[in-house]
Formats: C-alpha cells, structure tokens, sequence
C-alpha cells in the first residue's frame, strides 16, 4: 500500500534516514565493547580556566585502556599528554576515533558544506544519487541504483471545494450560465513533491513519488556511517559526545596519564571572624565537575596561578589545498573527466586559516567591590605635570610615606597550590563547596574615613601572615555580636596586607574644624623648555573626632597629599597600597571626643612653559627668599632678556592690527569696483580704485614680510631667555 506523507511525516523520514544511518557511526562511550577507562586519580584546577587530569593504573596493548574526554577536549589532550611511570613503559602510540569538522563530514556524506545551510529530505536524497539504495512503499521494495532526484507536481492535502454560484443567478445551462461540471475550482493547499528515478539490478527503470515512499536505505554500510558522522556533525551536542583515546602501551608497573582539558573556574570565598583581638580566616572553594564521570576519592589540588594555555586545531584531519593545473591550450572534451571532480573542478574553496594568538586571561588580582577607594583624586609621584598644574616633586625630598606599607609578598615559583585533604567525592555534573585553608591571620580593627567629610566605615587591616598566597575573593566578617558585613579580599602574597571595609560606623564622627595651605618656594629649575618651581606646601589641620561608642577607636583618615611628605601629629601614619594614600591614624577612647592639630608637608612642583613667561613673572621669582645669589642674577638677566621678547610681541600685535585694517579696506574697495563695472568710463589704470586696490595689496605684502621678521626675531629672543635660564640646575 502507498502512504501519502505530510510534510511533517515527510521531514521524520528525513531524519529516519539519518537516524538509521548514524546507527552505524556508534559513539565510543555509548558502545557496550568501549575499551575501559583508567581510573582518574589526581585532578588540579587552575584559575585560568583549564584542569590537569591525571589517570594511573597498568595498562597493555591488549587491555585497550582509555581516557575518556569529551570531543571538544580532544584537541587539547592531544596537545598536552603526558607518560609518567616509574619502572619501564612502552608506549606505542594513542588511537582515536577521527574528529571531523562539520565541513567535512557534511562533504564526505555530500551534503551541503555550509554549516548555515539547513539540510533538506532533497538534500538527504540527493546525496544518494548514484548509490545503490533500498526504497519500500508500503509492501513493495526494490533494490537499485538512484539515478536522479527532481522536482514532481505538488500533491493536494484534501479535496477541491466547489465554487459557489453567483448571486441573483440560477445555476443551470438553460439561464446562459455554466453548470455545476464547468466551474472553476478553488486552488487547493498542495505540497511539494520529488521524482526518485531508480535503475533497478535487472536495468528495469522505475520512477517513483518520494511522498508515497516509505523508506530509503543505503546498501553500503560505508555511505550509511558517513551519514552517521553527518549527523553528529549536525548535532548542537556533538561537542559534548565522549570519546575515548585509546593507549597503545605495555608497562609491568602503573603508569600515569596527565592531560590538559577545560574545566570551569574555580573561585574562592573567605570568612573572617574577628574575636577581639585574634582573628580567623576560613577559606572555601567552589569546585565544579561539569564531566560525565563521578569523581571518587580524586586528590584535588587548588592552583593559584595563571599558566598560559590556549586552544589549537589538532584532532580533525587537515588538507592543504593544491593549485588547478591547466594545459597550455584550452582543449575542450565533453566528458570532462567522466562528469566531474578534481574536486568538482576546483570548488569548494572552504576553510579559512587559523592563527595562534598569545593572550594570557586568568581570574585578575584586583580589589573587589570597591571596598575602600576613595572617590577623591591622587597625585602620584614623578608624574609630567601640564602648563601651570601641580604635581610631586622629583627634586625635594621631605619624606617617603610609602615606605610605612607591608613588606613585599613573597611567592616560590609562579604558582601556589592548595591540597585539599582527603580524596573528593563528588558526583558528574555536581559542584561542591570544600574548604582549603584555615588560619590564623593578622587584623586590626579600625573606621576609615575616606575624606573629611566622608562618613565612617568600619573595617580592617587583614596582614597575610600565613605562608600562603590568598587568591581574590568575597569575604564575610563576622564578630562576637553575629554577621559584621561583607566586601572583597584582593589577591595577597605572603607579607602583603589590604584595608577590609565592610560597613557603616555609626558611633564615630569626624570632621576637620580649620584647613590652612601655605607654599613655601624651594628651588627653581629650568627643564624641557619650562620652568619648574619646587615647593613645600605646609597644611594646618584641626580634625575633632567624636567616638560615641563603647570600645576605643582606630580612627584612619586618607590624607590628599603626595607620597613625598611628612606627617605630624597624628598618633601613628600608615599607607594604602590600593589607593595610593597616606593615612593618619588617631586613637580615640570609648564614649569621649578628641581634637588634635596635625601639620602635613608635602613636596610639589609646578611647571611653566618657557612661552607662557613674562618678564614680570621672572622678576617675581628673582625675589623668592629660598634662592642662591647666583640664581637671583639668573632670573633678572632672563626678566631683562624677556622685555625684548615682549615688545616683539608689541611691534607683532601692531601688525597684525595692521594686516587686519588693510585687508578689510581691500574687501571694501573691491565691493566699490565690482558695483560700478565698466561705468566709470575710464581705463582701468587710471581708476582710482584700482591705483588704490593695487597700493594697499603692495602694503599688506610689506606687512606679511614684516611678521615673518618679527617671528624669526622673537624666536632668536625667545632663545636667549633659554639659555639664561638653563644655568639654573
């Protein structure tokens, strides 16, 4: 019996046929004869994203021991395999099921190559043609060749409706009208159709519509499995299949495995709990096994580091491409090679190249959450300082708070790692949250004041005195009284310290009651073509803190003021590394309020270039008390310099307001000659306009030559400032 197939039964024979096929393409781990995997050993996870998975156990060349890895991981397994054994192994050699890419698995099946491009029941059918196929319409099956797929006339899905008759009108052939036999049907819903022409064994020639078609299966059991590689190519999962290597080795004692492979990150987060004056830092990392395989008692090392690892084409087979050669004469057959190849006469140019970037990545060491910074701006030391604006001194050294900060943190080697104890547990596709480290560390508690108007935060400066490398993560802070607040701990190496800030501190209020500046002009010295003034700016401050609470206060206040200073006054002086600042701390008993009057000096610098000088400025500076004699004689003989430059720059101004008054009387001279024409009745070298025109074009070309000699002169003067200037050292 015939079946007519709907389009949605029409598209399931389509993936029938490529379900059937795929059966004979059987993925490694679904297959009950898949070799044995080696049991997985030892697991390191490292912060870039990529994991060392280590597998041991005795394995011969007829065991056929595996690694099991996902097709996606193939590549980098590949890549980075390593045997490692401790008596004498042989390994001959590492066997896998062929990768293919979706290109050439589509080509090897002959279907389209595009990956974008959808693939049909034509395409399906089409990629049959000239292969021996097996095609069953209902009880009915032949065996034979198919010839060719083309298009057939749509079918109709149901039956055509009769058209109604006119209004007002009989329906009969007496009334001049046709009848119910001779009108017109309306266009039914139709579906598309296909022709399979099938040469039979016996050369019987049978053409049959694909819609009444029940099946259409290859013979060959090899176009079948390259159907199958089609299908998983085709596959969104594909890259999830797991595929198994197979290791060709001979070994009396256990070998080890290790191999390169994606794995999630794994991230840490921290607890800190804050009793008094001790303090414990609890340590957890979040472990994700995104594998098909449960891990049973694996030894999990946690590395806090960043090795550079990258991805790189290997598994697939690769073809480079060969140049069409041509005859030198254009003969011309028809069979042109039976009907084609050559690579269907050099088409199918597809593929494109690949390069090898090396970008590092990793999980970054910087503060999280914002926890501390100040929204204020810093100035940094040796900075260029623009025209006028002011920055650190590199000539004046008044102090280095800087030098208050931790010690530099120690690491041995690029890496550190974490060993978990014990073998971890855990289930595929499971993730868990396990403990690395637990420690006593340093803290001092503290509220910090990011500026003088700022409100108080409560925090702590957490020392890592452990021997390990803390990497970054949140971090809760919990006190005697419960949860305290929570922010982020940066990435600390052994040594190093960071300021916690983690809540509002609502018992302590600070405020700075009187702010005095003065500069105190030190030195002057002339570089890069600008003149730079050294000084010390001396602050006066009166900070009135308030402590309403019933413990003592560590009060630390973020100073605006260069590293190149000295601080008095304060009970003590620290320095944050993250934000560049010095800090001065106050000590405040419970329940009372504290005035202190702090001095701040900070060395500073402020550049002028030599072009934006004056004779007055100079002279202005020749006066400064902080000066040498010689440099006082500097400074006048350079004022007395730049008075020549400034009345260049006075004879250059009255030309330039004399080209401007010139080449507006030009402008209006020409209105006057283009509205008379050619009425003034005269000859043009007797109108008086243009005798005037052509004497004020001759003025404005004197002027023109009369700046340029001005400008040359200014820069000579320009020049002579210069070099008196540079005695100043």
């Amino acid at each position: 019996m015939l079946v007519s197939l709907t389009p949605a039964r029409r598209r399931a024979v389509a993936l029938c046929i490529l379900a059937l096929s795929a059966g004979c393409h059987v993925s490694p781990a679904a297959s009950p004869d898949a070799p044995p995997a080696l049991p997985l050993k030892k697991l390191r996870l490292y912060e870039t994203g990529i994991g060392y998975f280590e597998r041991s156990g005795n394995i011969s060349s007829s065991s056929g021991d595996s690694l099991p890895v996902p097709a996606s991981h193939v590549d980098d397994a590949l890549k980075t395999l390593v045997v490692l054994s401790d008596g004498k192994a042989r390994v001959t050699g590492v066997e896998f099921d062929s990768v293919l890419s979706g290109a050439l698995s589509r080509s090897l099946a002959a279907l389209p190559v595009d990956s974008d491009t959808p693939v049909t029941y034509r395409d399906v059918l089409e990629s049959l043609r000239g292969i021996e196929v097996e095609v069953t319409a209902g009880d009915a099956t032949w065996i034979g060749q198919l010839a060719e797929v083309t298009e057939a006339p749509p079918i109709p899905l149901s039956p055509p409706a009769p058209s109604a008759p006119a209004a007002g009108t009989g329906g009969g052939a007496a009334a001049g009208k046709p009848g119910p036999a001779e009108r017109t049907p309306v266009a039914p819903d139709t579906q598309e159709d296909l022709y399979l022409t099938l040469i039979q064994r016996g050369g019987a020639v049978r053409r049959l519509r694909a819609s009444r078609v029940d099946e259409v299966r290859p013979v060959d059991p090899t176009v079948a499995g390259r159907l199958g590689a089609a299908v998983g190519a085709l596959s969104g999962r594909a890259a999830q299949l797991r595929r198994s290597l197979r290791v060709l080795a001979d070994s009396a004692t256990p070998v080890r495995l290790g191999y390169i492979a994606e794995t999630p990150v794994w991230r840490s987060t921290y607890r800190l709990i804050l009793d008094g004056g001790r303090a414990r830092l609890q340590g957890w990392a979040l472990l994700h096994n995104d594998t098909d395989e449960p891990w049973a008692g694996v030894s999990v090392e946690l590395v806090n580091g960043r090795p550079d690892s990258f991805l790189f084409p290997l598994s697939a087979p690769r073809y480079a491409r060969r140049e069409l050669g041509e005859p030198s004469e254009a003969l011309s057959t028809v069979p042109q090679l039976a009907d084609r190849t050559p690579d269907q006469l050099w088409g199918d140019n597809v593929g494109e190249g690949f390069t090898v970037t090396g970008q590092g990545f990793g999980a970054g060491a910087g503060r999280l959450g914002g926890a501390h910074v100040s929204g204020a701006p810093t100035v940094r030391g040796g900075m260029v300082t623009p025209d006028g604006s002011t920055g650190e001194s590199e000539v004046l050294s008044i102090g280095n708070l800087a030098d208050l900060a931790q010690a530099a943190g120690v690491e041995n080697g690029a890496l550190f790692t974490y060993r978990l104890a014990g073998g971890l547990h855990l289930r595929a596709h499971g993730s868990a949250l396990v403990p690395f480290t637990q420690q006593d560390v340093e803290t001092q508690r503290l509220t910090w004041f990011g500026g003088d108007e700022e409100r108080g935060r409560s925090g702590a400066r957490l020392a890592n005195t452990t021997r390990q490398t803390l990497p970054a993560g949140p971090i809760a802070v919990y006190e005697a009284s419960g949860f305290a607040g929570e922010t982020g701990l940066p990435r600390l190496k052994p040594g190093e310290r960071a300021f916690l800030l983690f809540g509002a501190d609502l018992d302590v209020e600070l405020r700075a009651a009187d702010r005095r500046a003065e500069d105190v002009p030190q030195k002057l010295v002339f570089e890069g073509e600008a003149l730079k003034e050294h000084f010390v700016r001396k602050h006066r401050r009166r900070y009135v803190v308030e402590n309403r609470g019933g413990q003592e206060r560590r009060v630390y206040v973020a100073l605006d003021i260069v590293k190149n200073a000295s601080v008095r006054g304060f009970d003590a002086v620290d320095f944050d590394e993250a934000s560049e600042k010095p800090l001065g701390v106050l000590r405040v008993a419970p329940r009372s309020k504290l005035e202190r009057e702090v001095t701040l000096d900070e060395a500073l610098q402020r550049s002028v270039s030599v072009r934006s000088l004056s004779a007055r400025v100079l002279r202005e500076k020749s006066d400064l008390a902080a000066l040498s004699a010689a440099d006082r004689v500097t400074l006048g003989a350079a004022a007395r310099l730049f008075e020549d430059v400034e009345r260049t720059d006075k004879e250059m101004a009255a030309e330039g307001s004399r080209i401007d008054r010139i080449e507006s009387d030009l402008a209006r001279l020409r209105e006057h000659l283009e509205a008379l024409g050619d009425k003034s009745g005269s000859p043009a070298g007797a109108n008086p306009l243009v005798v005037r025109i052509l004497a004020l074009e001759d003025e404005l070309s004197g002027a023109r030559r009369r700046v340029e000699q001005l400008e040359a002169q200014r820069e000579a003067r320009l020049a002579a400032v210069k070099g008196e200037l540079e005695r100043l050292h």
